[in-house]
C-alpha cells in the first residue's frame, strides 16, 4: 500500500498523511511530489499538495483516508520550491499549508487546471508608429503607451487603464495588430539591446564586479537618488540574458511597473518581460505563473508576491528601492520579500543586487560587516552638484494652508522659469480632523482611539485605519455649536489652496483618494511628464522612483512628524523618506532645491540629513542601535493580540511571557499598541527579543507548540510577527 503527506490549508503547524486507493495504485495513476489531489478534510473536500510519496506512515492504516483524486499529472511545484515554501513557513512561524496557499495563484488553489498556455500580445502597426492625430485622447494615450513600451500583453494594458473598446477601435483602424504568443521555452541568447548610455566609473566598477561573481554574491547597490542604479541593473540583466536565463526584479509598488517595465522594454524590445502584481485577474496571473515555469518568459518585473513564482533558469534576483515598508505582508504570513529574495538566490546559487539610496538599516549592517559586498554610486547621473536643502523655521512664521510665505515665494520664483514644483504631505484628506471652535470637540472615530479625517470633496468623515465613514456634522454633537472647522492639513487642502494662489498653473495632486480608479495614476504621470510649470501635490506614492525631470523645487511639509515617535525605527523612517522625495528634483541636469518646513531646525537627525546624508546618518543610527540593543543588532519578533474584551486579551499575552529553560530572551509585555482600539477591538502586543537568531526561533517553536493548545488563543485574535518593521 502507498501513502502519500500532503499539505492542506487549515490553520494548523502539521501535514497530513492519506493512502492512495488501490485503483489508482492499479492504474499507476500515482500523483507526483508538487501536484495537487482533492482530498476528504473532516466533511469537506480540499485541494492538497502532495509533499512526499511514502510506503509506511506512523498512522494506523485503518484511520487513514484516501484520496479521492489526482489533479495534476505534472508537479505543479518543484522540489526546490517546496522547500521555499518550507524554510518560509518556518522562518515566519506560519503553517506550511497555508504558507503554499497564498503562494499559488488563485486558480490552482481552487483545484482548477485552466490552459493559460498562450498570450495575447498587441504591438503597433507601421501605420500606427506614425501616431496620427486622433479625437479620441484614450486612443492617443494607448498609441503613446506602446511606442514607449513596445509589444505588450492585453492584460497589462487592460490593468494600466485602457479599455477594450480602445483596443478594439485601434484594431479595427489597423493602427495595431494583436497576436497569440505561446509557452514555448524561450531560447534567445543574444537579446536584442536597446541604445545604452555610457557608465561612469562607479557604475561601470558595480556592473564588472556583479557580472564577474560566481555562484550566490549578495551585493548592496548604495546610490544616492539619480546615479543610475537602473542602468547598472540594465547592464547586468544584459549578461543574465545572453545565457539564456530568467531574472526576477522586485519594485515596491504597483505604481513603479508601467515605468519601469517601459524602460526595460526599450533596452530589451526583443525580449519576453512580463508583470505581476495585485491588480492583475486570477487568470492573468495564472498566465505569467505558466510561462515562468515553462522558461517562456526572460523578464518579471513584480511587487512582493512574485519572489513566490516558480521560474525554471533563474539566473538573477533584482529587489530596487529594497528599503521599502511594502515589501513587508502586513497580514496572514507575514514575510518580508527582500529577506526570502536572499535565501532563494542562495538556493540557485545566482546573485541577488539591493538597490537603493536609502538602504534599511537592517541591511546596511550586513553589508558593514561583509554579509553583502557594498557597491556605492555617490555621482548623480545627470549633474555633478548636488541638491541644495534649505530649512525653514516655522516658529513665529506666517503660513497659509501650511506653507510658509517663503516657500511660496520661492515656489513662485521655481514656476516662472517653466520648472515644476513637488509639494509633499504624508497626509490625504483635506484635514485630519474637526474642532468644535466652542467646546474643544474632535471628531475621533466611534470604534478606534484616533480621529476621523475630514474629506471635503466628498462631505465624509473617514478613519483611515477601520474605513467608517460618516457625513460631516453640521452641528458639535457635544455643545450643538455650528463653530466646527478643519484642524490640520492635508493633501486635499493643500491643493485647493495653491488652486487660488497660482491659478494659471496646472496641478497634479497624486495620494490614494485621487488615483483609485484604474489606469488614473499613469494617466496622472502622463500628464507630469508632459513638461512645463506644473505643480505636484501628494503623498509617498510621489516619492518611490519616479522621474520627473522638470521639477527642480521639493517642498517637504510637516517634517516633525516623525521626529517624535513610539517607535525607535521612526527617524529611519524619516530620513529615509526625507531623502527619496528630495531625490525627485534636479534629475535634469542642474542642481534641486529642497525645502523643509520644520519648528525645529536644530534637530540633530535634521541637521545630520541637510549637512551630510543619508549615508552619514545611517551609520550613525546603526551605533545608537548597537547602544540600546535593538534590531537589528538583536532580532525581535512581536506578538499582538486583539479582541472586545480587554481582560481576555491581556491574560493570553500574559499567559505566553514565560520562557521555559531558555536564557538570553528579553521580553516586555502585554503592553498596549499605539493605537490602542481599531474597529472597536483593544489591541496590545508582547514585544520578544533575543541576541541570537536561533534562540529566538527555539523560543517562539515552543510558543507556537503552547499556543497549539492554549484555550485562551481561541477567544481573541493574535498574530505573529517575525522581523517586524513597524511597531504601530
Amino acid at each position: 500500500m502507498s501513502f502519500v503527506e500532503v499539505a492542506i490549508k487549515v490553520p494548523l503547524h502539521r501535514t497530513f498523511d492519506y493512502r492512495i486507493p488501490e485503483q489508482l495504485d492499479v492504474l499507476s495513476v500515482m500523483p507526483k511530489v508538487g501536484a495537487r489531489v482533492w482530498v476528504p478534510f473532516g466533511n469537506q473536500r480540499k485541494v492538497a499538495v502532495v509533499l512526499a510519496l511514502k510506503t509506511n506512515t506512523d498512522v494506523p492504516v485503518n484511520k487513514l483516508k484516501a484520496v479521492l483524486e489526482v489533479i495534476d499529472d505534472e508537479a505543479v511545484l518543484s522540489e526546490r520550491h517546496i522547500e521555499l515554501l518550507r524554510f518560509t513557513a518556518r522562518y515566519y512561524c506560519y503553517p506550511l499549508g497555508e504558507t503554499i496557499h497564498i503562494a499559488l495563484p488563485g486558480a490552482l488553489r481552487q483545484g482548477l487546471c485552466p490552459d493559460k498556455s498562450s498570450i495575447s500580445m498587441v504591438a503597433l502597426t507601421e501605420k500606427g508608429a506614425k501616431l496620427p492625430s486622433l479625437k479620441a485622447k484614450s486612443q492617443l494615450s494607448l498609441l503613446k503607451q506602446l511606442a514607449d513600451s513596445g509589444k505588450s500583453s492585453l492584460t497589462e494594458l487592460k490593468a494600466l487603464g485602457f479599455s477594450k473598446k480602445t483596443i478594439d477601435s485601434l484594431l479595427n483602424k489597423e493602427l495595431i495588430s494583436q497576436t497569440i504568443e505561446h509557452d514555448n521555452q524561450w531560447q534567445q541568447q543574444l537579446p536584442t539591446v536597446g541604445t545604452k548610455p555610457t557608465l561612469n566609473k562607479e557604475q561601470a566598477v558595480a556592473c564588472t564586479t556583479i557580472n564577474q561573481a560566481v555562484g550566490f554574491n549578495s551585493f548592496l547597490l548604495e546610490g544616492v537618488t539619480g546615479s543610475g542604479k537602473t542602468e547598472v541593473y540594465l547592464q547586468c540583466l544584459e549578461e543574465v540574458l545572453k545565457r539564456g536565463e530568467q531574472a526576477l526584479v522586485l519594485v515596491p509598488e504597483i505604481g513603479l511597473t508601467p515605468q519601469t517595465v517601459n524602460r526595460f522594454r526599450r533596452r530589451f524590445p526583443d525580449t519576453p518581460i512580463m508583470l505581476w502584481h495585485s491588480a492583475l485577474t486570477d487568470n492573468e496571473r495564472l498566465q505569467t505563473w505558466r510561462f515562468c515555469e515553462k522558461a517562456s518568459c526572460a523578464i518579471v518585473i513584480g511587487t512582493r508576491s512574485s519572489i513566490f513564482l516558480p521560474f525554471l533558469k533563474l539566473g538573477m534576483i533584482i529587489v530596487d528601492e529594497e528599503h521599502d515598508g511594502s515589501f513587508k505582508q502586513q497580514d496572514t504570513l507575514r514575510y518580508h520579500a527582500r529577506d526570502l529574495a536572499a535565501y532563494r538566490a542562495f538556493q540557485h546559487k545566482i546573485p541577488l543586487i539591493l538597490g537603493s539610496a536609502t538602504p534599511a538599516l537592517e541591511t546596511l549592517h550586513k553589508a558593514i560587516h561583509n554579509k553583502y559586498q557594498l557597491l556605492s554610486l555617490t555621482q548623480r547621473a545627470q549633474t555633478s552638484t548636488d541638491n541644495k536643502f534649505q530649512l525653514i523655521d516655522m516658529k513665529g512664521q506666517p503660513d497659509q494652508a501650511g506653507i510658509a510665505h517663503a516657500s511660496l515665494a520661492t515656489m513662485r520664483q521655481h514656476l516662472k522659469r517653466g520648472k515644476q514644483v513637488m509639494v509633499f504631505l504624508n497626509r490625504r484628506g483635506f484635514s485630519p480632523t474637526l474642532i468644535c471652535h466652542e467646546c474643544g470637540w474632535l471628531s475621533e472615530c466611534t470604534r478606534c482611539s484616533t480621529s476621523a479625517t475630514f474629506h471635503k470633496a466628498i462631505g465624509q468623515m473617514i478613519c483611515h485605519h477601520c474605513g467608517e465613514q460618516e457625513r460631516v456634522p453640521h452641528q458639535c454633537p457635544d455643545c450643538g455649536s455650528t463653530q466646527i472647522f478643519p484642524n490640520g492639513k492635508g493633501t486635499e487642502q493643500i491643493e485647493e489652496f495653491l488652486t487660488t494662489e497660482f491659478p494659471d498653473t496646472p496641478i497634479s495632486r497624486i495620494d490614494r483618494d485621487s488615483t483609485r480608479r484604474k489606469g488614473s495614476l499613469e494617466k496622472a504621470l502622463d500628464d507630469i511628464n508632459q513638461g512645463g510649470a506644473r505643480i505636484l501635490v501628494g503623498t509617498q506614492m510621489l516619492a518611490k522612483g519616479h522621474h520627473f525631470a522638470d521639477v527642480s523645487l521639493v517642498l517637504i511639509l510637516d517634517v516633525d512628524g516623525g521626529l517624535y515617535s513610539c517607535d525607535f525605527r521612526a527617524t529611519e523612517h524619516l530620513a529615509q523618506l526625507v531623502t527619496q522625495v528630495a531625490g525627485r528634483a534636479g534629475r535634469s541636469g542642474e542642481p534641486g532645491h529642497v525645502l523643509l518646513q520644520t519648528h525645529f531646525p536644530e534637530h540633530p537627525l535634521l541637521q545630520d540629513l541637510v549637512n551630510n546624508g543619508y549615508q552619514d546618518f545611517a551609520r550613525f543610527a546603526l551605533q545608537e542601535r548597537d547602544d540600546a540593543q535593538l534590531p537589528p543588532i538583536t532580532n525581535m519578533a512581536i506578538v499582538r493580540a486583539e479582541g472586545h474584551n480587554i481582560k481576555q486579551v491581556v491574560d493570553f499575552l500574559t499567559d505566553l511571557v514565560p520562557v521555559q529553560g531558555l536564557t538570553g530572551i528579553q521580553l516586555l509585555g502585554p503592553i498596549p499598541a499605539p493605537l490602542e482600539r481599531i474597529a472597536g477591538k483593544y489591541r496590545f502586543q508582547l514585544h520578544i527579543q533575543a541576541l541570537e537568531r536561533p534562540l529566538l526561533h527555539q523560543y517562539l517553536a515552543q510558543m507556537v507548540d503552547y499556543l497549539s493548545t492554549s484555550k485562551l488563543a481561541q477567544k481573541v485574535r493574535w498574530s505573529l510577527d517575525v522581523d517586524p518593521i513597524d511597531m504601530i
